[in-house]
């Protein structure tokens, strides 16, 4: 099997992998282009000089100082935490597309906001623009992950949802989710788009397929209590099955902040300082060789990962070979104290550093950069489908808040041990997927619930229930086949 081939969890049209499904994707992921350019511009321009003297930075004391940038940078996690709950209601009332654009708004309101900041008008409307720009980060940060993976083919599922996290990359709707259009009553205008983004007519038997599963899944929801606004929260507090997932969900997000990536993006040259780079040219020239590696680990996650080596394989990977870096990194410092004698030039174990620096970032990248958001796009049921991305994207924002906070203090206390601090994290939460994640590749989104079986380890979860959807695919497509060939026999004799 070729690196680049797709595992199908049914025979598939060639005419399902077109350019519409795509074009969709990336208009979506496009929003998060808003959410890189914002993440990473920040800390960048905190250390520029133009800035500092603009906001006289330089009569500051050290606290102080530290304070000021903290709350700078954390002010936009804190509106992404309640643009991201907020994302619910957009989603229910508005669904993915129109709630993606209402948050855009939000975003272009609060980024001309910032625009106004100068000396004499203060920091306010800094604080206030970046407030207003994490509500539609956000928000969009909860609603294009689940948009793309309702409208994927589960054989691309993960490559298309990582158009999101490409899109963030990059930066630092066409048509109406089927589901939800369902779930409203539109059935015409659902399986209208269905077909649209399928490139297939409304009688090919994968359509009729994917119609019944969609059905099917609706009918249960009805039986379970509805499809109204509370519905999802009622499931949650009755079930403990989508409690353990939103547990797994949230948690996922914790481990992926407890690598210490958002130090890095909101805080890359106090971190690069703290290596042994001197010079805010430099620093900034280091920066944005960070954002290339991180790029360019997108494009090979896209293309070559996820789809292939699964979502188990790629955090565990991604978790031990960044933890072995970070103590790389941890020991130089330790060792040879950069800080306390800077040089123009760095000394080979230096260089050595900055290497293990850029091989962490190699390592994160691909694996616990876009996976997470991944997993929460594939894990729960139409049922609660849209509050946990919700939930999810709230736990992503919340932990990124605590760490881009508490940077600053972080490493005047505690110097080289921050990188052991994220190290050792890193182990733990190579050992959390172990033992509690369920591979989720190519299992087609209405058999997953199946994978969180508590009698059966995580680790075998995804073996048992691909089997057991090869042969219900079986007898599903026997059966729809059948009454195809009844309904035409029907046909021809009325004709006779």
């Amino acid at each position: 099997m070729g690196i680049l081939s797709k595992v199908e969890d049914r025979p598939t049209p060639s005419q399902v992998y077109n350019w519409r499904v795509y074009l969709c994707s990336i208009v979506a992921g496009f929003a998060a282009v808003m959410i890189g350019y914002d993440s990473a511009f920040i800390g960048t321009t905190i250390a520029l000089p133009s800035f500092k003297q603009e906001f006289n930075f330089e009569a500051l004391s050290d606290p102080k100082l530290n304070l000021v940038s903290a709350n700078i940078v954390s002010c936009y996690q804190a509106g992404a935490f309640f643009g991201a709950l907020l994302a619910y209601i957009a989603a229910y009332w508005l669904g993915r597309v129109r709630g993606m654009a209402v948050f855009s708004a939000v975003f272009t309101v609060g980024a001309g906001m910032m625009l106004g900041a100068n000396e004499r008008r203060g920091l306010g409307l800094i604080y206030g623009g970046r407030v207003l720009a994490g509500l539609g980060v956000g928000g969009c940060s909860s609603l294009a992950p689940i948009y793309i993976s309702e409208i994927s083919p589960p054989a691309i599922r993960g490559q298309l949802v990582c158009m999101f996290e490409l899109g963030w990359q990059i930066g630092g709707l066409i048509g109406f989710w089927i589901n939800w259009l369902m779930s409203k009553g539109k059935r015409e205008k659902a399986i209208k788009n269905l077909c649209w983004i399928r490139n297939l007519t409304e009688d090919d038997i994968y359509i009729k397929e994917e119609i019944y599963a969609i059905d099917q899944n609706i009918e249960q929801q009805m039986i379970g209590g509805g499809l109204g606004f509370w519905q999802p929260f009622k499931l949650l507090t009755s079930s403990q099955k989508i409690q353990w997932r939103f547990f797994l969900g949230g948690s996922l997000f914790f481990w992926q902040n407890a690598s210490g990536i958002n130090a890095v993006n909101y805080y890359s040259p106090t971190i690069f300082k703290s290596i042994g780079i001197i010079g805010t040219n430099t620093s900034l020239f280091s920066t944005g060789l960070f954002g290339v590696v991180k790029t360019v680990g997108t494009f090979i996650y896209l293309l070559f990962l996820i789809d292939q080596l699964g979502r188990r394989k790629l955090l565990m990977i991604g978790s031990i070979g960044g933890a072995l870096c970070m103590y790389y990194v941890a020991g130089y410092i330790a060792i040879a104290k950069p800080a306390d004698h800077p040089t123009d030039s760095l000394p080979p174990s230096g260089v050595s550093a900055v290497f293990f620096f850029y091989l962490w970032t190699a390592f994160y990248t691909p694996t616990w950069n876009p996976t997470p958001w991944v997993i929460n796009a594939e894990i729960f049921d139409q049922s609660v489908r849209t509050l946990a991305q919700a939930h999810a994207a709230a736990h992503n924002w919340l932990w990124n808040f605590l760490i881009s906070r508490f940077t600053p203090q972080m490493f005047s206390s505690m110097g080289y041990g921050v990188y052991l601090f994220f190290a050792s994290l890193m182990i733990w939460g190579a050992a959390f997927v172990f033992f509690l994640i369920p591979e989720t590749k190519n299992v087609p989104l209405e058999a997953v619930d199946r994978l969180f079986d508590r009698n059966m380890p995580a680790r075998k979860a995804h073996a048992v229930v691909w089997a057991e959807s090869e042969q219900e695919e079986e007898a599903l497509r026997a059966g729809i086949a059948m009454r195809l060939e009844k309904d035409r026999t029907s046909t021809y004799v009325e004709n006779v």
